[in-house]
């Protein structure tokens, strides 16, 4: 039985309707310093975001750019709140393996880049929730080409 795998939760992902609004809330209202913006292109994988430190995690705020986004399919289907919660493990291969064993099912391979390795599950019918694997050797942030090979195999298995 797989013992405590996480070592911390490494950031929470927030579906919302208007990303400045949201932004504003954040830095204002809860004082969390917004790290930086970004926006991935792509039909499907088509989003903004906003960075926001919440000291020892990010919530990272997530607009779509368009209705066929899944962000926007997520906000359509469950309202908008929590997408996915990243858990930051030490041994991602190992972790994913016990959690399948567990009944755990995931909806991406393993992606690779410099410095972070990352998979999703698919979302739990019970509780709604996404849960994303995140192994990190340097890499802090996040990269663009994981970010678009993600949501390109969440789009394959009609994930969001």
């Amino acid at each position: 039985m797989l013992q405590h795998p996480f070592l911390r939760i490494d950031h929470l992902a927030i579906a919302v309707a208007n990303l400045e609004d949201a932004i504003v809330f954040y830095r204002d209202t809860l004082k969390l310093p917004l790290v930086e913006r970004r926006e991935t292109l792509g039909k499907h994988s088509g989003m903004r975001s906003a960075v926001m430190s919440a000291g020892h995690f990010q919530i990272v705020l997530i607009e779509g750019t368009s209705p066929e986004s899944q962000v926007s399919r997520y906000i359509e289907r469950y309202g908008p709140g929590v997408q996915h919660v990243a858990f930051e493990v030490e041994d991602i291969e190992s972790t994913r393996r016990a959690l399948a064993e567990n009944g755990l099912e995931f909806s991406t391979d393993i992606l690779a880049a410099p410095g972070l390795r990352q998979t999703f599950s698919k979302r739990d019918q019970v509780s709604g929730m996404m849960y994303e694997l995140i192994e990190r050797t340097g890499e802090e942030g996040f990269q663009d080409a994981n970010t678009t090979r993600l949501f390109e195999e969440l789009e394959k298995a009609d994930a969001y």
